[in-house]
């Protein structure tokens, strides 16, 4: 209650407070001076999209009375009574018009039963754009991008670049004039932000400060655009176009490996990879020619669909929605239009049929993915550290070769036994093949029986009578009332369903294989229930509860397999891989490698060390003590050691899902689906983009997408991706409706400045740098964000940019500066996610096996995009900051202010913690309480306390100090719960009294704020 009274006190005094929210787009000029002839496309198309495009647009299954009115040819066509819908120039004589001013509700549209009605002004506006004759243009962000010339400034001293000259345009044309230059401290700190998502360092503060030049401020640009944090900061906006999560979604939730990819964005995005590869990467990047580790890793961008493991589910219902959603997000993140209202019917508002939607669909329907609880097909992809050690143990492996190889035939009798042995494996192959004993191996038929259950045990801890014996067919069991059934259908490497959704029982699945000659056999099975094995009737060791991994020997005869698998309401299902038909005897393996040895001679190494282990006269019976075998028992065992080395070393590097399309036989055919059931395919369609746009080229797969969407005479990529990035800078877009430049988004306020922005974005090679660069080196970014009271007034949401962008950070903004200015925040850049504290009991998870465990040490304090993203359980003091769950795609957060969000960095236990970290960094200052306390403000505020500030935060201190030297329980609870351990020789009393301090800092609104 104290931190609470203290900062309700402190807003009080000091007028810190700014509410931000965003609503409707503000009122243009006024729309009934005749001196403005109607904008269509931004003025008439948005009423018709609202109240006339349902009923009379494109889908023809819903439009009514055959009356079209979203094209020209439909708007003023003859009716059948013979009266125009739109007569140019009469609007008495328009029936359009007549319909909508209509005296008789029932005759009046839109009809009253849709709920939606003309407003005054929609009405006058409609009947002037009629007057001045109807002129007709299509949807504005359909037309083709043209770069148009920057109007002549009126303020030339106020002008840094074309963006400033097209904002004040277009202020002007409303009565309104930009405001001056924000002061430098504010300034520096919005760039920080904006470019690496993190508060300057006080040195740069001070420095700008003392140099506020223009020469100065474009090397701070430069300096943060360089920083490795830029890629941080705008990797978390790419996190939520790719619905990225550490687990796979839906009622289990399971964890999934990704964290790879987000390593990748941040490289990308610090390398300033051009924005039409760093697409096209992302979305065809296994198609490219000679494609690169990196940019197949790029593709795991669609493979953050969400995948159901949940049992009974239907795979193929769920690998369906799987591609319908990249469809829906690709469509929206490049194109900014809303594909998927055209799964079950032509879209009602935009020029997309439902013939069109599958096409797209066809384009991502021939990936290998199929909802597998795998997430197959995965790719290893190591880090660079990773890959200079795996590189490092390689090149010694092969070194070690070589030199065993050398040793080998420097050693007297080598090469003699060399031949005799090619001569004798070299027989005994021509021998066994004459034999007819190098037949493949015999996999018999699967087989199940079951369901076993022993009521009041659970029923994977019985040993039932099928694990009790080698698998035999014939087998009965039960005195007769139960035997193994066929399973033909059951194929090897496909993923099969064991069971039927009974709880608490278990199943066995057997087969035998006939083998003709010793072979070296690997198998493995994968599974997610519990699971035991049972080879020959000899139960298997294992460390994986759900996996299982054979590699080894097996002597002619028949042997079996029996497997026992708890079916626990969970996804029933196995999968068996079997990779050895084509491996032959030994014997074979090594005459082979005699007959054709490698130039470089490591096929030899294995040849070479069974030389040394027949011949060495420490363990074998032909004892040569005149051959020198020292040197080579040493090169053998560094051999070994160094191959376990880089074994352990592949093994910790993570497999990553990736998209991967099905080879010719396998491609799957595409039709539309009727009423966007799969269940009811309809007519078969082709890869294709929607016929309102220019055809495609080329062949119809990913990469043919990916070359269509930057082709130059693509009219909405570079403006969806030009609008993106200045949303985030002026917390909103050119266009609003970042998710939507559709007939139902909202027009663009300044629609001349993003085609020169689009434009632009295309001459300076898609390079999102540069774009960065030219937007913050201009006037319009560079204001300072007071508002005035005719500002607000007239422009309440700052959609005429006469003033800075001033509005609440994002959560992991908020979550990330809190740490710094606390000293806390670890600069670590990738690897994966990490697990900050947050309250207890927020996280219980099923199925998973993976609880909330904080991680030790930096990794608390790793940077907010980090944090372990669980689908149906996200971090709650980013989600409490309009963090989206990642489900779905989120193309635009919205800003929500709520009292949770107050609690939250008041309490979380992340904010207390910084608290106590910024109180720590205070105390440590050689000095006097009131210059602690105004330099901690100017961490949090970039500025120095104005005296009342000040003297209130001095006032709370004492009072606080007071109390906690009355109170030493509560006090070292303060000064240490959640950080640690006191400094040594410092007070938990005045600690915990500048914490209290620190909590009111990191509350202040001008902390939360950026502007």
């Amino acid at each position: 209650m104290a931190q609470s009274s203290a900062f309700t006190c402190l807003r009080v005094l000091t007028g810190l407070v700014l509410t931000v929210t965003w609503g409707p787009l503000a009122a243009k000029a006024d729309p009934s001076s005749a001196s403005v002839a109607v904008d269509f496309a931004h003025e008439v198309r948005p009423i018709l999209s609202r109240h006339c495009f349902a009923c009379h647009g494109p889908d023809p299954a819903h439009r009514k009375a055959g009356f079209r009115i979203d094209i020209k040819e439909g708007a003023f066509a003859t009716l059948d009574e013979g009266k125009g819908a739109i007569v140019p120039g009469k609007p008495e004589a328009s029936e359009v018009f007549a319909r909508i001013t209509h005296a008789d509700v029932d005759e009046r549209m839109p009809p009253k039963e849709t709920g939606k009605a003309l407003s005054t002004s929609e009405v006058q506006t409609l009947r002037r754009w009629i007057a001045e004759g109807a002129p007709w243009s299509g949807h504005w962000s359909f037309e083709p991008i043209k770069r148009p010339s920057p109007p002549h400034p009126v303020n030339p001293e106020l002008i840094r670049n074309p963006i400033d000259n097209f904002v004040q345009a277009s202020a002007r044309s409303v009565g309104l004039t930009p405001a001056p230059q924000a002061a430098p401290a504010v300034l520096l700190r919005r760039l920080s932000l904006d470019l690496v998502g993190l508060l300057p360092a006080q040195s740069d503060v001070d420095d700008f400060v003392a140099h506020p030049s223009d020469a100065n401020y474009r090397r701070y640009v430069d300096r943060y655009l360089n920083s490795a944090a830029y890629g941080e900061r705008w990797a978390r906006v790419w996190l939520d176009l790719a619905r990225y999560a550490d687990t796979k979604g839906f009622e289990k939730d399971q964890v999934r490996t990704i964290w790879r990819y987000r390593d990748w964005l941040i490289s990308a995005l610090n390398q300033d990879m051009p924005f039409d590869r760093f697409s096209t990467e992302q979305l065809a990047g296994d198609l490219l020619p000679n494609a690169t580790q990196d940019q197949i890793l790029a593709t795991a961008f669609h493979r953050n669909t969400m995948t159901n493991d949940e049992g009974g589910t239907d795979d193929e219902e769920f690998r369906v929605a799987a591609v319908k959603d990249r469809v829906d997000v690709t469509m929206q993140v490049w194109m900014g239009l809303t594909a998927g209202c055209a799964k079950c019917h032509d879209h009602k508002y935009d020029p997309i049929t439902q013939v069109d939607y599958y096409r797209l669909f066809a384009f991502f329907n021939q990936t290998q993915d199929a909802d597998r609880w795998d997430d197959a097909p995965l790719a290893a992809m190591p880090t660079n550290p990773q890959r200079a050690q795996l590189a490092k143990l390689q090149a010694d492996e092969l070194s070690l070769k070589r030199k065993l190889v050398a040793q080998a035939k420097q050693t007297p009798d080598f090469l003699a036994w060399r031949t005799r042995l090619r001569r004798t494996l070299s027989r005994d192959y021509a021998a066994t093949a004459a034999a007819g004993l190098l037949r493949p191996i015999v996999r018999g038929s699967w087989h199940r029986t079951g369901p076993y259950a022993r009521k009041g045990e659970r029923a994977f801890d019985v040993a039932f009578e099928p694990q009790n014996a080698p698998f035999d067919p014939k087998r009965v069991f039960d005195g007769g009332q139960t035997r193994w059934n066929e399973r033909a259908a059951w194929k090897d490497g496909a993923e099969v369903r064991f069971g039927d959704d009974r709880a608490e029982v278990v199943w066995y699945a057997g087969r035998t294989f006939e083998v003709s000659s010793r072979r070296r056999v690997a198998f493995s099975v994968r599974t997610g229930v519990a699971l035991a094995v049972w080879i020959d009737g000899v139960l298997q060791p294992r460390t994986d509860p759900v996996a299982f991994e054979f590699d080894g020997e097996w002597l002619p005869g028949v042997h079996s397999i029996v497997l026992k698998l708890a079916d626990n309401d969970a996804k029933e299902t196995f999968v068996f891989d079997w990779r050895a038909d084509d491996v032959g005897t030994e014997p074979v393996q090594v005459a082979a490698r005699l007959l054709a040895p490698q130039q470089d001679g490591t096929d030899e190494s294995d040849v070479a060390a069974r030389f040394f282990s027949v011949f060495d006269p420490e363990g074998s019976d032909e004892r040569r003590p005149d051959v020198p075998f020292v040197n080579a028992r040493a090169t053998l065992q560094k051999l070994r050691r160094i191959r376990a080395e880089r074994e352990a070393a592949d093994a910790a590097v993570a497999r990553i899902p990736i998209l991967k399309d099905l080879t010719a036989p396998a491609r799957r055919k595409t039709f539309l689906h009727a009423r966007g059931d799969f269940l009811s395919p309809g007519a078969e369609v082709q890869p294709g983009t929607p016929s309102a746009f220019f055809p495609s080229r080329g062949e119809g797969n990913r990469l043919t997408l990916a070359r269509w969407l930057f082709d130059p005479r693509n009219p909405l990529t570079a403006r969806v991706a030009v609008n993106r990035m200045w949303a985030q800078m002026f917390g909103r877009g050119l266009v609003e409706t970042e998710e939507d430049f559709g007939a139902q988004g909202t027009p663009a306020s300044h629609p001349m400045l993003l085609d020169w922005l689009a434009s632009e974005f295309v001459r300076q090679r898609w390079s999102p740098k540069a774009l960065c660069r030219t937007i913050v080196l201009s006037h319009t970014y560079r204001q300072a964000s007071e508002a005035s009271r005719q500002g607000i007034e007239r422009d309440r949401y700052n959609v005429w940019l006469t003033r800075g962008p001033r509005f609440r950070m994002e959560g992991e903004m908020v979550r990330d500066n809190a740490l710094l200015v606390a000293g806390l925040l670890s600069p670590k850049i990738g690897g994966p996610s990490v697990m900050p504290m947050q309250p207890e009991g927020i996280w219980r998870s099923v199925y998973s096996g993976v609880k909330w465990e904080t991680s030790p040490g930096e990794d608390r304090h790793r940077r907010s995009l980090y944090t372990f993203v669980k689908r149906t359980s996200p971090y709650p003091s980013m989600t409490t900051f309009d963090a989206p769950s990642r489900e779905v795609c989120t193309i635009r957060r919205f800003r929500s202010n709520t009292p949770l969000q107050a609690l939250v960095t008041l309490n979380d236990p992340v904010f207390t913690e910084a608290a106590q970290g910024l109180a720590r960094c205070m105390l440590t200052l050689n000095l006097g309480v009131s210059q602690r306390v105004a330099q901690g403000f100017e961490w949090t505020t970039a500025r120095a306390p104005l005296p009342d500030e000040l003297n209130t935060l001095v006032a709370l201190f004492r009072r606080r100090l007071a109390y906690f030297r009355k109170h030493q329980k509560e006090a070292a609870s303060a000064a240490t719960q959640p950080l640690g351990a006191l400094p040594p020789g410092e007070d938990a009393a005045e600690l915990a009294a500048y914490t209290v301090v620190g909590s009111v800092l990191l509350n202040l609104d001008e902390f939360l704020t950026k502007g």
